[in-house]
């Protein structure tokens, strides 16, 4: 079954939503919507991983979740003290580079996630052959500091966690 439809509760959930979304139960809507929700799943298949992958250390995913927490409440606070104080708004934004030994392309997805939900900062780019790792940052104070961050905070429990 799973051949054939990958993800079957998501088809009735998208059929449910087009439904919905149209107001209309016609044989028309039925069909398309049908057909939307029959092929749609199909785009999802590439992003599963291996069904032998395991992730590994527990500990790790709580405390780089509590990291990813506190420094997202954090760069929060930082980010909206700098649009709100006009003393402030005369710092230097700009771009970090960091070398990276990751190299696991679901790791690397959680961290371009990690980076990009955090106000302040941006995912620019990464360079696979030399793993260095482009990041814009808002207020850009301590390139040193943002480097320490990546890599000792979040890039060493993600190789824990996936590798």
């Amino acid at each position: 079954m799973r051949r054939w439809l990958p993800f079957p509760l998501l088809s009735v959930t998208l059929l449910a939503i087009w439904l919905l979304l149209y107001q209309s139960v016609s044989i028309g809507h039925v069909l398309l919507g049908s057909a939307i929700a029959l092929v749609a799943p199909w785009a999802l298949v590439p992003l599963l991983s291996p069904r032998d992958r395991r992730m590994h250390g527990a500990w790790a995913v709580v405390t780089l979740a509590c990291f990813v927490a506190g420094d997202v409440l954090r760069s929060n606070v930082a980010v909206g003290r700098l649009i709100l104080n006009p003393r402030l708004r005369g710092r230097r934004s700009g771009l970090v580079d960091i070398p990276l030994t990751l190299r696991d392309p679901y790791a690397l997805a959680a961290l371009a996630i990690i980076v990009t939900s955090t106000p302040g900062t941006l995912w620019v780019n990464f360079n696979p052959a030399t793993g260095i790792l482009t990041l814009h940052v808002l207020d850009l104070v301590d390139e040193a500091g943002w480097i320490e961050t990546i890599k000792g905070r979040y890039e060493s429990r993600l190789r824990e966690i996936f590798e």
